[in-house]
């Protein structure tokens, strides 16, 4: 941990998202305020890291589900740190020539995902923001994997929660599957209060307010919001196109998938028509 707090542009006196939930999942490319932040999280939310894990778990299936439905590019907005079962790890083993792009904001994530990456012609790394899309989307390293007449695969795993309604992530998510032709997909999970006991929401929050990024919860309706105009897969064998929680989706038996972390976080996948 160390070594990585002398990567340009990071302030080692600043928790990250992508870093916390690198300690959530028990990487190694956080440094101690992030982990002094995930543990100040773990003593009022026992079971955020069994969200952290659900959450991973959702991407991988969601990833591989969207590339067994034909996609072959995919672009991973808000990333995180490398770890065990990346979006090319996944989506590679459907077809190995499938292309990947990730996007974060976070410098630490830049600098170890292009070591990843460097000797993969398939995949890259951009540190961009989100919240300007036609920068991402014009990128050239992007254009040069991502053909936009081809279905792609948008995924937004736990991301939008670091958006401000006054930066209408609604709109963002929009103008990102407007730019995607018929047959592309969306994946994205988020937060929610919903049925949370109030002090333990707010002392969730607060954590983030002296991070790099504030966090936003969000109801089961305004996540709904995000896939307007989109058409809602089932999230398991047996249910109805919509949202559920991030451990269920895709899971074999999801009665054996349910468990109180994974509550934190609804999900959905759904494809533009």
């Amino acid at each position: 941990m160390g070594q990585t707090s002398q990567i340009p542009g990071v302030d080692s006196s600043v928790p990250t998202p992508a870093r916390i939930y690198d300690y959530m999942l028990r990487g190694e490319h956080y440094l101690d305020v992030d982990a002094r932040a995930a543990q100040q999280i773990l003593s009022v939310v026992p079971e955020i890291r069994d969200c952290a894990w659900s959450n991973r778990g959702f991407h991988q299936r969601a990833a591989k589900w969207i590339a067994e439905r034909g996609v072959r590019q995919f672009i991973d907005i808000g990333s995180g740190l490398p770890t065990v079962g990346n979006t090319h790890d996944v989506v590679q083993q459907v077809d190995p020539g499938a292309r990947v792009v990730y996007i974060d904001n976070d410098p630490m994530v830049e600098t170890q995902s292009r070591t990843l990456l460097a000797s993969a012609g398939t995949t890259t790394m951009i540190r961009g923001d989100l919240r300007e899309p036609d920068t991402i989307l014009g990128n050239p390293d992007l254009r040069r994997l991502i053909d936009f007449s081809e279905p792609t695969g948008i995924l937004m795993t736990a991301v939008l929660m670091f958006v401000s309604d006054s930066s209408d992530p609604w709109n963002l998510v929009a103008r990102y599957m407007d730019a995607m032709p018929p047959g592309s997909y969306l994946s994205l999970s988020h937060l929610t209060d919903e049925r949370k006991p109030p002090v333990t929401v707010e002392r969730f929050r607060a954590v983030f307010d002296k991070a790099s990024e504030r966090m936003h919860f969000r109801s089961h309706a305004d996540i709904a919001r995000f896939f307007d105009g989109l058409e809602l897969v089932p999230p398991y064998e047996g249910a109805d196109p919509g949202l559920t929680f991030t451990g269920i989706w895709g899971a074999e038996d999801p009665v054996l998938a349910d468990s109180e972390g994974q509550r934190w976080l609804y999900c959905g996948v759904a494809r533009r028509p």
